[in-house]
């Protein structure tokens, strides 16, 4: 998909990600190897936004695995229509099990989920593990089959593999140690929060017709926030709902009143807020 890192850099401003020197430089790496790209970092930095961007840069289709804890083979992988099934078998009544059963396990009473739909057909697709950190551990078992070699053994069918493989992107929030076997697999990325010159660039890229002071002082407000020892600190997109609550406010400088009154779209936990409102000095930004 990519020539060179800052083809990925270029392309991936086209379509409104600004990515840094390292996440232009992994994302290339990724594509050149063919290998799985493991993003981790807090909440709402990005890395949900960079599959999107990678899928719309390549013109493929994104294929979306959410991951949550209970999530199993019948969700992640296939499962069979068993409503489809039945209705074949009572109509078939006259047929041997052997003529039902070479039927109804065929393609037609199949429903494909997230990985299987991403490694077959000829189109080009980008796989997104989004959360994996939030899956049970045995589905990390159901991803090492995936990951390793681009394929999936449905018994009654075979081993599917892929023809064109995906570009798969797997994020974690780090709320749990994902295995080594999986992370051996893949290529790492972490995404931290950006220093204030990107911010900067990003809120006023998403946010037509900021004006460039105040998204200076909006960018310094939200680090100082981040300096502190919050349960919950401002993400990137948190930033940008700030930016977008200013401009529809037609607030034009930040004030301790402006500041006070949007801090529910920055912070939330009232303990948040309550330690901003004490500890936050405005002047000294």
């Amino acid at each position: 998909m990519f020539t060179s890192v800052d083809d990925v850099s270029a392309r991936l401003a086209e379509t409104g990600y600004l990515a840094s020197p390292a996440v232009a430089t992994t994302v290339f790496l990724a594509d050149r190897l063919g290998k799985p790209l493991l993003v981790e970092g807090p909440a709402g930095v990005g890395k949900t936004e960079l599959a999107k961007a990678v899928a719309q840069v390549a013109q493929a289709q994104l294929v979306r695995l959410q991951c949550y804890e209970g999530v199993d083979e019948s969700r992640a992988l296939y499962e069979w229509n068993h409503a489809k099934q039945l209705l074949r078998i009572s109509a078939g009544r006259d047929e041997t099990w052997d003529e039902t059963r070479t039927d109804i396990f065929s393609e037609e009473f199949l429903l494909t989920r997230p990985l299987l739909t991403a490694i077959r057909g000829e189109d080009p697709k980008v796989l997104l593990i989004d959360e994996t950190d939030k899956a049970d551990v045995e589905v990390e078992g159901l991803l090492l089959e995936v990951l390793s070699d681009f394929q999936v053994t449905v018994p009654e069918l075979g081993t599917i593999t892929a023809t064109r493989r995906p570009f798969v992107v797997l994020t974690s929030n780090a709320s749990r140690e994902l295995s080594e076997a999986l992370r051996r697999r893949c290529l790492f990325l972490h995404i931290g929060f950006p220093d204030e010159e990107l911010e900067r660039r990003i809120v006023r890229l998403k946010v037509p017709g900021l004006d460039e002071a105040l998204a200076r002082s909006m960018v310094r407000v939200v680090g100082a926030l981040r300096a502190m020892d919050l349960r919950k600190v401002p993400s990137v997109a948190e930033t940008i709902d700030w930016a977008r609550t200013l401009l529809a406010l037609g607030a034009d400088s930040l004030d301790v009143t402006v500041v006070q009154a949007t801090l529910g779209v920055l912070l939330k936990h009232q303990d948040d807020v309550l330690k901003a409102t004490a500890k936050l000095d405005l002047d000294a930004l």
